[in-house]
C-alpha cells in the first residue's frame, strides 16, 4: 500500500522565515552550499534566525562574508565562512578535513546550470562534478558530524529539470554523445534525488536523513548561461508566477527544520509538500518522475560515485 504524500499548512507562497518560524535551532550547526547568493542565502538567513550556528561554504569567501555580515546584522546569529569548491575534490577535502563538531543540517544548495561543455581536471563533465560528485563527497566526508548530532538532516537542492534525463550511466561524462546542457543539467538534478534516496536507505539507521526538494521557478544567477532571449521570453511567460528567493528557500527550509519531518527521508519536497509521481513533468515545475526515485538507480548512483570519488582522492 502506498504511502500517502506528506502535507504541511504552507504553501508555494510561503517564505522561509515563515516556515522557521517558532523553530529553536539553538546549539545546532548548519552548513549551506552557495551561500553567497539567490535561495541559499534566503536559506542561511532562516537558519541564523532561528537560532543555528551557519557555515555558508561558498566559492567566492569575499562574497560570502558580505552575505554573513548582512545575515548577521538581519538576524543577530552567528554566521560564518568558509572557502569550497564543489567542482574541486581537494577543496571538499579541505572543508572536511577542517570540520570540527557535529552537523545537524547539510543543505546541499550550490549549483550550475545549462553550462558551455566544461571538464574538471579528472575528467568529469561540470554539471555533474559540481550538482552531485561535490555534494556526495562533502556528505560522506561530513557523515561522522552528522552522526554525532544524532538527528541530523541533508537537504538534497534538484529541480523539475530531473525529468529532462536519467542518469546515463554508460555515458556520464559525454564521452560518446554530443554535449547537451540541457540533458547534462538534468542528469545531475535526477543525481540529486537519487542521492536522497539511496543516502536515507544507507544512514537513517545512523539517525540520518536525507530529502531532495524543488524549490520552484526563480530567476538568480542560476540562469547566467541561459541564451538572452529564452532568459527574457521565459521571465515573460512567468510573469506573476516565479518564486521570490524567500519563497523559493522555504522547501529547503522546511525540509531541514519541520518536527513533523523527523525521521522522513528519501523523497521529493516541491512548494512545502511532498511531490506526486507523475510520468511527465507537463507544467515544467511540478512532480517527480520516476527515475528520480528508482532504488536500483540510486544503489547503482552510490557505487559509481563513489568509486569516483575514491580515485579522486587518490
Amino acid at each position: 500500500m502506498t504511502e500517502p504524500r506528506i502535507a504541511t499548512s504552507f504553501d508555494a507562497t510561503s517564505t522561509a522565515a515563515e516556515v522557521a518560524a517558532g523553530i529553536d535551532l539553538t546549539g545546532r550547526v548548519a552548513v549551506v552550499t552557495g551561500a553567497s547568493s539567490g535561495i541559499g542565502v534566503e536559506t542561511a538567513r532562516a537558519l541564523a534566525a532561528a537560532g543555528a550556528r551557519v557555515v555558508l561554504a561558498v566559492r567566492d569567501p569575499s562574497a560570502g562574508r558580505t552575505v554573513a555580515d548582512d545575515i548577521g546584522r538581519s538576524t543577530g546569529g552567528d554566521v560564518v565562512v568558509a572557502p569550497l569548491d564543489l567542482a574541486d575534490p581537494g577543496s571538499v577535502e579541505a572543508f572536511v578535513a577542517d570540520w570540527e563538531g557535529p552537523l545537524g543540517i547539510l543543505v546541499n544548495n550550490a549549483g550550475v546550470m545549462m553550462t558551455p561543455e566544461t571538464y574538471t581536471r579528472q575528467g568529469w563533465e561540470l554539471q555533474f562534478a559540481t550538482n552531485h560528485l561535490g555534494h556526495f563527497g562533502l556528505a560522506l566526508g561530513l557523515h561522522d558530524a552528522l552522526v554525532a548530532d544524532g538527528a541530523a538532516r541533508v537537504v538534497s537542492v534538484s529541480s523539475s529539470g530531473h525529468a529532462g534525463s536519467p542518469v546515463v550511466f554508460d555515458d556520464l561524462f559525454f564521452d560518446r554523445r554530443a554535449y547537451d546542457p540541457g540533458l547534462a543539467y538534468g542528469q545531475s538534478k535526477t543525481a540529486n534525488v537519487l542521492f536522497a534516496v539511496e543516502a536515507t536507505r544507507r544512514w537513517a539507521t545512523d539517525g540520518i536523513t536525507v530529502n531532495a526538494v524543488m524549490p520552484g521557478g526563480i530567476f538568480t544567477n542560476l540562469q547566467r548561461h541561459w541564451d538572452p532571449e529564452v532568459l527574457a521570453s521565459t521571465k515573460r511567460a512567468a510573469a506573476g508566477l516565479a518564486k521570490t528567493p524567500e519563497q523559493g528557500a522555504a522547501t529547503s527550509v522546511l525540509v531541514a527544520t519541520a518536527p513533523a519531518l523527523e525521521g522522513v527521508g528519501g523523497r521529493y519536497f516541491e512548494d512545502c509538500r511532498e511531490a506526486e509521481v507523475v510520468d511527465e513533468i507537463t507544467d515544467g515545475l511540478h512532480g517527480v518522475v520516476p527515475h528520480a526515485l528508482d532504488p536500483v538507480a540510486a544503489e547503482r548512483l552510490w557505487d559509481v560515485s563513489l568509486e569516483l570519488w575514491e580515485r579522486a582522492r587518490g
